[in-house]
C-alpha cells in the first residue's frame, strides 16, 4: 500500500469534481448545469487529444500564456504509464527537454538514475501538475510561472533524494544552488538556476560520490548531481534563461518569492482567467464550453517570449539583443498558424501580435540571408513545410490595422525572400533550377511516376510537392503584390500580382482539378487525385491528396468559380469531396496518407489546408450548407475526450478553426480584413476588445440543434451578408442572428451578398 497521505477533503473535492464532470460530459442533451462558480480555465481540459487517430497527439502542456517556461509529461503519449523523470523545460512544442529531475526513494547503487518511472493519480491543468510515482511512493507536485517554476516533491519512505541531470552540458553546486546549462543545436544553451527550501545534508556527483558542497559535474557530457535531504519532503524552486546563469537567478528572483505551489498555482489560474476571459461565452452544455476553452487554451502556447529583463539572446545570429520594450517572441510553425492562428490574435490579442510580427522582421535582419523566417523556434529557424507565408501574416495584420510595426522593413524582407528563395519544401537554399523553370513557365516542375530524382536538393522524404508549392507561392506573390503597392512601388506589384495567377497553369479544365506537369508542360498521367503522389501525395501535393489542393486558392475565389465553370459546379464539386467515397482500403489510403485524417468523404478535418474549404460555399450563395457542414464537422471531430482532436495538432491552427468556428465566422482568405459566416454554437459570445469595446455575437430562439441562420442584424441594422468587415468587428457591437431547425435558403444568397474574394481583376 502507497503511504502517501493526502487531506481527505481534497480527495472527496478530487471525486466529486470527476464525477460532476462525468455527468456533464455526457449530458449535453439535458438541462444546463449551474456554471456560474466556473471560471474559463477551469473548462480547460488538456488531455482532449492526448491520444492521435494517426500520427502524434496533442500534449497536456503546463505553462503560463506565450511564456518561456513550458513543461509536458516526459512520456509518449496518454496511453503510457511510465515517465521519463520529470520535466525542467520544453524547449520547443515537440524538442528536446532541457535537464531532467529524478526523485529518488532509497539511495541503493541500482536506483540512483531511474530513467523510467510508474505513475498515477495524473492531474494537469494549464497552471499546475501532479502526480504520483506510485512505485517509489512519491507525490510529485508542480506549477509555473514565466520564466521559473517551482517543485514539491512528498517522500513516503524516509528522507527525499533528487538527482538532476543535463545532457551535453554543465551542472555545480555552489552558495546553496545548483547551476547549470544545456548546449543545444547552433548556439543555444539553456541556463539553470536551483534552489531547495532546506540546505541538503548531501551532495554529490553521481559517478563518484564526491561529500563536498562545492561541487562540479562535468562539462560538455552527460552530467548529474545528487542532492540528499533530511526531511521527506522537498521543496525546489528554478528559474530557466537563455542568457546566462545570473538572468535565470534573476528570472527566479522576480517571479517567486515562496515556496508554496499553492501560492504559484493560484497566480497562474489568474493570469489564465485574465487571458481566456477575453472571449465569455453562455448558453450551451458544459462539454462544448470545454471544447471551446482547450482550445483557446492551446492558442497561447505558442508562440513564446524569450525576452528576459529587456533584453534577448537571439539564435538568429547567436548575439544578445536589447528588446527596445518590445517583447521578443519565438517558435512558430507559420505554415499551421498563418490560417487562423495569428488571425485570431489580431482581434484578442492585437499588441501581442504587433510584437510577433516585429520579432519575424527582427529574424529576417538578424540572417545573413535576410529571408523571413517558416519554423523559428528558441534554436533558430529550419524551413519545414512550404511557401513563405510570414508575407502573409504581415499583410494579414497590416490590412487589419495593425500599424506598430515597420513596414518597409517588413515589405523589403518579404520581397528579398520571394524574389530569391528556393520555393522547395523544407529547403532554405536561393533558386534553384527547377525554380528557374517555375519562372519561366509559370509552374513547378513533376517528376513522372517512376522517373528518379535527378537534383541532390530536393528532399529525398519531402519531394518535390509541385503543385503545393506552385499554389502556396501564388498565395505569398498575392500578398507581396499588394504590400508593393502599399508602398507605391508599382511595377513590382504589377510583376508579383502576375506572379500569383499562376495556379491556373496547373489547372485542369477536364478534370476541375490542380494537375502537376511536367517539363515539356504536359499533364502528369496517370493521375487519381485521390492517391496519386507517394508517401502523403508529396510527389505532387503535401501530406493531403489532390482533392483538397484543389481548393487552396483562398486568395482569389472569384477566379476558381471561374475555372470550375461557374457557381453550380464549384457547388457540387464541393458537394463531392465531402460526399465521394475512398474507394480504397482504409490502411492502404492511411498508409500513404497518415496525415489525412477526420476523413468526410474525401475531406480531411484533420489537416490544415481544409480549414477554410466548408465556408467556400457562401462564395456561390449557399450560406446554409456551410452552416450544415461546419456544424457537423464540429460535433463528429472536435470532441472532450481523449481522442477529440482529429488530427495532428502541432501549430495551433485547428484550435483557432475551433475558436472561430465555435463564435460563427472564419477568416477565409488572411490578407483580407474580413470573417465569413458559419453557425455560431453559443447562444451568446462576448468577445473584449481595445478600448474597453465589446463585439458580440447573440443567437436569439437558440438551441443546440438549431444551427441554421433564419435572418441576421448588425447593430440593428438587418444583415443579408454571409460576412463581415474587420472594422465592423474591432469597432464593437452586436451581430444578431435568429436560428432554426431548418435552412432559410434565401437568406445572403444574393450576389451582393457573396463575401469579397479579389480586389483586382486580371
Amino acid at each position: 500500500m502507497v503511504s502517501i497521505k493526502r487531506k481527505a477533503v481534497k480527495t472527496d473535492l478530487f471525486y466529486l469534481f470527476i464525477s460532476v464532470f462525468i455527468f456533464i460530459s455526457f449530458s449535453c442533451n439535458r438541462e444546463k448545469t449551474d456554471s456560474s462558480k466556473r471560471t474559463p480555465v477551469d473548462y480547460v481540459n488538456p488531455y482532449i487529444g492526448n491520444i492521435s487517430h494517426l500520427l502524434v497527439p496533442t500534449y497536456p502542456m503546463t505553462h503560463l500564456p506565450n511564456s518561456m517556461l513550458r513543461v509536458q509529461p516526459n512520456r509518449i503519449d496518454y496511453t503510457f504509464d511510465v515517465v521519463d523523470g520529470l520535466p525542467i523545460l520544453k524547449t520547443s512544442h515537440r524538442g528536446a527537454t532541457a535537464f531532467r529531475l529524478n526523485p529518488v526513494n532509497r539511495l541503493q547503487e541500482d536506483s540512483l538514475i531511474k530513467k523510467k518511472y510508474v505513475y498515477d493519480n495524473e492531474k494537469i491543468t494549464p497552471y499546475h501538475y501532479s502526480m504520483d510515482l506510485i512505485e517509489e511512493d512519491i507525490a510529485v507536485e508542480f506549477a509555473p510561472s514565466h520564466q521559473s517554476a517551482i517543485y514539491q516533491l512528498t517522500f513516503g519512505q524516509g528522507n527525499g533524494n533528487i538527482i538532476l541531470t543535463t545532457a551535453n552540458g554543465r551542472l555545480e553546486y555552489t552558495d546553496n544552488a545548483i547551476r547549470g546549462y544545456q548546449q543545444f543545436s547552433g548556439n543555444t544553451k539553456v541556463y539553470l538556476y536551483m534552489e531547495s527550501q532546506e540546505k541538503p545534508s548531501k551532495i554529490a556527483v553521481l559517478d563518484n560520490n564526491i561529500p563536498d558542497y562545492t561541487v562540479t559535474a562535468g562539462e560538455g557530457k552527460n552530467t548529474a548531481l545528487l542532492l540528499s535531504f533530511e526531511k521527506p519532503e522537498v521543496r525546489i524552486r528554478y528559474g530557466i534563461s537563455y542568457i546566462s546563469i545570473e538572468q535565470a537567478k534573476s528570472n527566479l528572483q522576480r517571479e517567486i518569492d515562496t515556496y508554496n505551489v499553492e501560492t504559484i498555482s493560484r497566480q497562474g489560474k489568474e493570469k489564465w482567467n485574465e487571458v481566456l476571459g477575453k472571449i465569455r461565452v453562455e448558453g450551451v452544455c458544459e462539454t462544448q464550453k470545454t471544447v471551446f476553452y482547450t482550445a483557446l487554451y492551446r492558442t497561447y502556447e505558442r508562440m513564446i517570449t524569450i525576452s528576459e529583463d529587456g533584453k534577448y539572446y537571439s539564435p538568429f545570429d547567436g548575439q544578445m539583443h536589447m528588446d527596445h520594450n518590445r517583447s521578443f517572441y519565438t517558435d512558430d510553425w507559420i505554415w499551421d498558424t498563418y490560417r487562423a492562428t495569428h488571425p485570431l490574435r489580431t482581434i484578442i490579442e492585437p499588441e501581442m501580435e504587433q510584437d510577433m510580427l516585429n520579432s519575424f522582421i527582427l529574424m529576417a535582419q538578424q540572417t545573413e540571408t535576410k529571408w523571413l523566417p517558416t519554423f523559428p523556434s528558441v534554436h533558430g529557424d529550419s524551413h519545414g513545410m512550404n511557401g513563405n507565408h510570414g508575407v502573409i501574416t504581415l499583410w494579414d495584420a497590416w490590412q487589419k490595422g495593425l500599424r506598430n510595426m515597420d513596414m518597409q522593413a517588413a515589405f523589403e524582407s518579404s520581397k528579398k525572400t520571394l524574389l530569391e528563395k528556393s520555393i522547395l519544401p523544407y529547403r532554405a537554399v536561393p533558386h534553384t533550377e527547377l525554380d528557374k523553370i517555375y519562372l519561366e513557365k509559370g509552374y513547378f516542375p513533376a517528376l513522372e511516376p517512376g522517373e528518379k530524382e535527378s537534383l541532390d536538393i530536393v528532399h529525398p522524404y519531402e519531394k518535390r510537392q509541385s503543385v503545393a508549392i506552385t499554389l502556396a507561392a501564388c498565395y505569398d506573390d498575392w500578398c507581396l503584390a499588394q504590400m508593393a503597392r502599399e508602398m507605391d512601388e508599382k511595377e513590382t506589384a504589377e510583376y508579383f500580382l502576375n506572379r500569383s495567377f499562376n495556379y491556373r497553369n496547373i489547372y485542369n479544365e477536364q478534370t476541375g482539378f490542380f494537375h502537376p506537369r511536367n517539363r515539356k508542360g504536359e499533364f502528369i498521367q496517370p493521375m487519381d487525385y485521390a492517391f496519386s503522389g507517394g508517401k502523403g501525395g508529396r510527389d505532387y501535393y503535401d501530406e493531403n491528396n489532390g482533392w483538397i489542393y484543389r481548393w487552396e486558392v483562398p486568395q482569389n475565389i472569384k477566379d476558381l468559380i471561374r475555372l470550375m465553370g461557374g457557381k453550380e459546379a464549384f457547388s457540387a464539386n464541393l458537394d463531392e469531396t465531402f460526399r465521394k467515397p475512398l474507394e480504397i482500403f482504409k490502411p492502404d489510403f492511411f498508409g500513404t496518407f497518415p496525415d489525412h485524417t477526420g476523413l468526410v468523404g474525401q475531406y480531411s478535418m484533420g489537416n490544415e489546408p481544409c480549414l477554410h474549404i466548408p465556408y467556400l460555399y457562401n462564395y456561390v450563395g449557399q450560406p446554409w450548407k456551410t452552416q450544415k457542414r461546419v456544424r457537423e464537422l464540429l460535433s463528429q471531430w472536435f470532441r472532450n475526450d481523449l481522442m477529440g482532436m482529429p488530427g495532428d495538432e502541432d501549430g495551433r491552427g485547428m484550435s483557432a478553426f475551433v475558436v472561430f468556428s465555435s463564435l460563427g465566422f472564419y477568416p477565409v482568405t488572411p490578407g483580407l480584413p474580413m470573417y465569413v459566416i458559419g453557425s455560431p454554437v453559443f447562444e451568446s459570445a462576448t468577445i473584449e476588445l481595445p478600448e474597453g469595446k465589446t463585439f458580440q455575437v447573440i443567437c436569439h430562439n437558440y438551441s443546440p440543434e438549431n444551427k441554421y441562420i433564419r435572418s441576421a442584424t448588425l447593430n440593428g441594422k438587418e444583415w443579408n451578408k454571409s460576412w463581415f468587415s474587420h472594422q465592423d468587428l474591432m469597432q464593437g457591437g452586436k451581430l444578431e442572428f435568429v436560428m432554426g431547425k431548418y435552412p432559410n435558403k434565401m437568406w445572403a444568397s444574393s450576389e451582393e451578398a457573396i463575401p469579397p474574394s479579389f480586389e483586382w481583376e486580371h
